[in-house]
């Protein structure tokens, strides 16, 4: 019996050495990541940005919040500062540390705002009570290249931002008495 052994199998049944396996067309080929339209254009990773040394700058309106950290970024009195970039150029991530720290990171693939930075550090504060934080104001933030290129440092104060005085009434009052 010496028959030669063959092999089969279903995938190469019927194909010679010749045949070659057909090409996907264009419309068949598998794209990479499909979700490029979540990520914001000209945002960068923290990382690229140390490497090329490009610098952060930070908008002046994230030092006057007077935010208080443990009520939800929404009760902040001027909203329009929520939507503005934490820094200039936008990065999709970034690490907020605080002096005793800990460390919170706030997430945006179309760029990390003011109110992401917000949401982050209030995830964390939320169950705090107000006799229970030593600092509860937000007084800004503060990046240290020298320290750490890829992280800002948050600032907290113990005193809000000072108050109106009162209504009309108590200022007419106020006249009325001098």
């Amino acid at each position: 019996m010496s028959v030669p052994l063959t092999k089969v199998d279903s995938a190469i049944a019927g194909l010679s050495l010749d045949d070659k396996p057909p090409v996907p067309s264009e419309k068949e080929v598998k794209k990479g990541h499909k979700r490029l339209s979540s990520q914001g254009a000209n945002v960068w990773n923290i990382k690229d940005l140390e490497e090329q040394k490009i610098e952060l700058e930070l908008p002046i309106e994230t030092q006057k919040t007077g935010w208080r950290l443990n009520t939800s970024p929404n009760s902040v009195e001027d909203k329009d500062i929520l939507g503005m970039y934490l820094v200039t150029p936008p990065v999709k991530k970034i690490e907020l540390h605080f002096p005793l720290g800990l460390e919170v990171s706030a997430r945006n693939l179309k760029g990390v705002t003011i109110k992401d930075a917000m949401d982050a550090i209030y995830k964390q504060y939320k169950k705090k009570k107000d006799d229970e934080l030593e600092k509860p104001f937000l007084m800004g933030f503060e990046w240290d290249k020298e320290e750490c290129w890829t992280r800002l440092i948050v600032h907290q104060t113990s005193q809000g931002p000072p108050k109106e005085s009162g209504s009309k009434k108590s200022k007419k009052k106020n006249k009325e008495d001098a």
